[in-house]
């Protein structure tokens, strides 16, 4: 091993007792005889794996981000805590990688400088646990959220060509550590092992482009129209979700259709209010502790507009955009009652914008009662019937036939011998490839997909061509003039080239230099190994 300069063999010290927990310099190392053995090479590919395993668990908890709002509700049903979940999952996620990519940097430092990786038990032990921790986390998202991975294949449009980019790039940085290893091994089969694998690597990742595709690879002159906004439950980030606070707010937003959930008091009164129990949303179990537990149906007007619908979004704080209201608007909000369905139909006339709406709940002994009281709520009303646009299935014919003019939306695809031909159909974006929504918009037929938040999900449903999007970032959506990104095929083609040509040559190149300074070395090894040979042979005499 050669000889470090004074300020190397320090640093090399240090990073020798961050990754193995011991404190040897370069000479008491070299004295004891420390070598890289098989079993430190497998550790060492352990924690690349584990790395990797916990970078493809960063890549997924932002995609999840954009549905996260409904698990931090599924918690809340199940364990009556609210807490903003994701704040925990990004924290625990940027910890798990900082760790990992630290060791990993030490060890690829280590092996530049000709060090041993001597990684210590307390570090095996860590990654050993971060690897658990990751792969409970994956078999818990298949478990209770299987839908995210339809939605983590969808995010590789908007990301699929800048992740190979990137990957191209870290896997040529990683050049330089495989060349130095292969210059100082002297086990010629494990070096042909490593070369192929190197090498189908990146051959793969060269021609991985040939596999990628996104809507937003387009043209500037094919792209289509902005989709419409859909409030969902009016504007959730800004004001109370189903008050008239969050619907001004929605229509402050631009959006076309507010989207609500209606249910039915006892005494008849169709109202909006999303959960089936009233505990989430308002101040229920203060007001009527020994009802708390009952449905929100249970309920008569009288009892409901005693309720406060607005202060749990102050406590509670279910956006971190409520942190950023202004003083007005957190006293509008403490002030939010439960709207009935009345009071709505008469705002949304007054904005000249639609409404679309679900009827819950859906399995009640009552429901066709539910449906009669919400249609002549929706007749008394005066609002131009086009404006309403009817969701439930439930005797959904009975609607059709007593009010024509409503827009029925459905909750589903096109069957192969539909009868009567959909003009509207409302579904989550992952169930819809960009291929149908393209056929969906050349038959003519609307397309609503749910519920959009990154601006990421929205650029490439907007590329995709869909019609409208339910989201509860209509703040956000609105002020995006364009997808982030749209490339024309032949400037995705070029950058595809030089990138590939670039990678090959700085592996060139490094491969070169290593080779290059391991023959300067080898010089002087020889005659540090003939110094040391003499003076043993002087001190035996």
């Amino acid at each position: 091993m050669a000889e470090l300069p004074g300020c190397c063999r320090r640093g090399a010290t240090c990073l020798l007792c961050l990754y193995s927990c011991r404190w040897i310099s370069t000479k008491k190392e070299k004295r004891k005889g420390l070598r890289t053995t098989k079993c430190d090479c497998s550790w060492f590919f352990f924690l690349f794996c584990v790395f990797l395993f916990t970078l493809v668990w960063l890549y997924f908890a932002i995609v999840i981000l954009n549905d996260f709002h409904n698990f931090n509700e599924f918690i809340f049903k199940q364990r009556k805590l609210w807490l903003d979940w994701s704040l925990v999952l990004l924290i625990a996620t940027a910890l798990l990688i900082t760790y990992s990519a630290m060791l990993l940097v030490l060890a690829l430092c280590l092996q530049l400088c000709g060090q041993p990786l001597k990684l210590h038990w307390v570090h095996k032990s860590l990654l050993i646990v971060t690897a658990l921790v990751v792969a409970a986390a994956f078999t818990g998202l298949g478990i209770k959220w299987a839908e995210e991975w339809k939605s983590a294949r969808i995010s590789l449009q908007a990301t699929g060509p800048f992740l190979h980019i990137g990957i191209v790039g870290g896997m040529t940085l990683l050049a330089w550590p495989l060349a130095s290893f292969i210059y100082h091994c002297r086990n010629t089969g494990v070096k042909v092992f490593l070369l192929l694998v190197y090498c189908a690597v990146m051959i793969a990742l060269y021609l991985a482009p040939l596999m990628i595709t996104s809507p937003c690879i387009m043209e500037e002159n094919q792209l289509p129209p902005k989709p419409a906004l859909v409030g969902h439950r009016g504007a959730p980030m800004l004001a109370p979700e189903n008050t008239l606070m969050s619907l001004n707010k929605a229509v402050g937003c631009d959006v076309q259709v507010f989207e609500t959930d209606i249910m039915v008091s006892a005494d008849g009164v169709p109202f909006l209010m999303h959960d089936e129990k009233l505990t989430r949303t308002t101040n229920v179990q203060a007001v009527f502790p020994e009802r708390a537990s009952l449905n929100s149906t249970a309920f008569n007007w009288t009892d409901l507009q005693q309720l406060d619908a607005g202060s749990w979004f102050l406590e509670r704080k279910p956006f971190s955009t409520v942190q950023s209201l202004s003083a007005v608007d957190r006293s509008q909000a403490s002030k939010q009652k439960i709207p009935s369905l009345r009071q709505v139909l008469e705002a949304v006339k007054q904005s000249n914008i639609s409404i679309m709406f679900d009827l819950r709940p859906e399995n009640h002994t009552d429901y066709q009662s539910f449906v009669n009281a919400t249609l002549d709520t929706i007749l008394q009303s005066g609002i131009p019937l086009q404006q309403i646009l009817w969701l439930p299935d439930g005797f959904r014919e009975q609607v059709k036939q007593q009010v024509p003019g409503i827009q029925q939306v459905y909750g589903r695809k096109k069957l192969k011998n539909e009868k009567e031909p959909l003009l509207h159909v409302n579904l989550p974006y992952q169930d819809m490839s960009s291929e149908e929504i393209r056929q969906y918009r050349q038959d003519n037929v609307s397309v609503n997909l749910y519920v959009v938040n990154q601006p990421w999900l929205f650029s490439v449903l907007w590329c995709a061509g869909v019609s409208s999007v339910t989201t509860n970032a209509c703040q956000v959506l609105k002020e995006m003039k364009h997808p982030i990104w749209l490339l024309p095929s032949s400037t995705y083609l070029m950058i595809w080239i030089v990138a590939d040509c670039v990678s090959f040559l700085v592996i060139l190149w490094a491969f070169f230099l290593v080779k290059k300074c391991s023959k300067r070395r080898q010089p002087a090894e020889s005659e540090t190994d003939v110094l040391l040979t003499k003076i043993n042979s002087l001190m035996q005499e």
